[in-house]
């Protein structure tokens, strides 16, 4: 037994030592991209808007794709490639032809600037509706009953291998959406120490469990962040450019089924950056066919015109179930082979331990 625990000591000792590094690495990488931020506030907004401003953006759009490729924790990888890689990248493309959240007039503060550039905000809107009814800031209460809801669910990883598939599985989306939230929150707290209290932004989630459609799930609920900097980049653009030439119906559907793609192969990305593996394909054939039942079922409503509709009691659990059937099927097959789930229960663990709290 004392041989045993020394083993596992000495593991421990090694992650933490491991933690430790990747933590000045992730610090690290933070500054050089907050610094990358500034000279975007400084100089491109000096230079006309189109391709010589996006010339002028080139190098820190290549930078913030080179950052994240030195950290290898979950929970770290995660951040870096989402904050930077995904909407860090978009936000530039779009500031570039000046639209997205950092194109305003009067210009943004520096401050602001940095904060909507690096972190997954944006500015609460006057008007909408969805702000004004979902705390932006996320209400203390959920995150500290989603917080309890996480802790035992780790508990309980314990017994997974007794446990039945289907739970687990329900378990990891659980996981999987209470930990987003998480560092939806932390980014709101940043910017409210940084930026002020004054500083409204939108909300991220909206309770996606109460989904009744596709449409409500994806365009309404889930991953806000992500769907705004979408409609914005891809879906508003191939709308405008084909509805002339396809119609409107045919023109909608293209640019959802565009978007989908789009998605998936920035999730295939981000899979490459945290796993380290050839990619499969598979979570891109997810969001694929998302965007193609999504298309559908836009389609489909139009053509009913509101003289058929599925009460919201059973129209609810069929679409949450059809997003973990088909997630369980292909957007974490690929991760869960290469234990991801293993890895990250580990990091938390050490990251408790670490933190002075009690462990798995």
């Amino acid at each position: 037994m004392d041989i045993y625990n020394s083993f596992n000591m000495l593991i421990f000792h090694k992650g933490n030592m491991e933690l430790d590094e990747e933590l000045k690495t992730f610090i690290n990488l933070w500054l050089i991209a907050i610094f990358s931020i500034c000279y975007c506030y400084l100089i491109p907004p000096r230079i006309s808007h189109g391709v010589p401003r996006l010339l002028s953006l080139l190098p820190i759009i290549t930078l913030f794709f080179i950052l994240p490729l030195p950290i290898s924790t979950v929970h770290l990888a995660f951040p870096a490639f989402f904050f930077l890689i995904w909407l860090g990248n978009f936000k530039l493309l779009l500031f570039a032809f000046n639209r997205g959240p950092l194109s305003s007039t009067p210009p943004l503060p520096i401050l602001p600037f940095i904060a909507i550039a690096l972190l997954p905000i944006n500015p609460k809107q006057p008007n909408n509706k969805l702000s004004d009814s979902v705390d932006p800031s996320h209400k203390p209460i959920l995150l500290a009953v989603k917080a309890v809801i996480l802790n035992v669910m780790l508990h309980f990883y314990k017994y997974k291998d007794n446990l039945p598939w289907d739970v687990v599985i329900v378990f990891y989306f659980i996981h999987m959406y209470i930990g987003l939230e998480f560092w939806f929150a932390i980014a709101a707290f940043l910017v409210k120490i940084f930026v002020g209290f004054g500083f409204k932004i939108e909300p991220q989630f909206n309770e996606p469990y109460l989904a009744t459609s596709l449409q409500d799930f994806w365009g309404r609920r889930w991953n806000l962040m992500s769907s705004s900097i979408l409609r914005a980049s891809v879906y508003s653009p191939i709308r405008a450019i084909w509805t002339p030439t396809l119609g409107r119906l045919c023109g909608q559907m293209l640019a959802i089924f565009v978007t989908f793609a789009v998605s998936g192969l920035m999730h295939e990305l981000m899979y490459l950056y945290i796993l380290r593996v050839r990619p499969t394909w598979e979570v891109t054939c997810f969001f694929v066919l998302h965007g193609v039942c999504t298309a559908v079922e836009v389609a489909v409503k139009k053509a009913v015109n509101g003289r058929f509709q599925l009460h919201r009691m059973v129209s609810g659990p069929v679409t949450v179930a059809f997003v973990v059937a088909t997630g369980d099927w292909l957007l974490i097959a690929q991760p869960l082979r290469n234990g991801v789930d293993a890895k990250v229960i580990n990091e938390h663990s050490m990251i408790l331990k670490l933190l002075g709290l009690k462990g798995l």
